[in-house]
């Protein structure tokens, strides 16, 4: 979880900082950052537009600039041919509804995270799909590959 936070620090998001690392066998696949796309005017230049508009965190994920650290660590591994299926995501923030549907799809095996995120729908869906989710602070050391 320590890399997971490190790789946060790149985001480039002013309202919350996420970073989220995907693992199979104990090797680091792919991570991403939350933030804007590549070429993208950063938020900290053109101003936050949830912020603006008073959009509360977790509700009109379209309304955004950027790009989830999920997200991004999908779209990592994509341009890379990494197969990412049976990996385990690491992530700074529970996932939400939208990064839940295409972990899903992605075949991840398990999420482990370290704090909560405002959306039940996404924790439901990831309980119906079989995916594995735990919270950081519920697994040892030894399970969590030294991450």
């Amino acid at each position: 979880m320590d890399i997971t936070r490190l790789v946060a620090r790149r985001s480039t998001c002013l309202r919350r900082q996420v970073g989220a690392v995907m693992v199979k066998e104990k090797n680091i696949l792919a991570t991403g950052y939350n933030g804007t796309p590549s070429g993208i005017t950063h938020c900290a230049e053109s101003g936050c537009l949830r912020e603006q508009l008073k959009v509360p965190s977790g509700e009109r994920h379209e309304l955004c600039r950027g790009l989830h650290a999920e997200q991004n660590a999908i779209i990592q591994a994509a341009r890379h041919g990494i197969n990412i299926a049976g990996s385990t995501l690491f992530c700074t923030n529970s996932p939400c509804i939208i990064c839940t549907k295409m972990l899903i799809n992605a075949g991840i095996r398990k999420v482990v995270y370290l704090e909560g995120y405002a959306d039940q729908l996404s924790m439901d869906m990831l309980d119906e799909s079989g995916i594995e989710v735990c919270a950081f602070a519920d697994i040892s050391n030894e399970e969590s590959g030294g991450l």
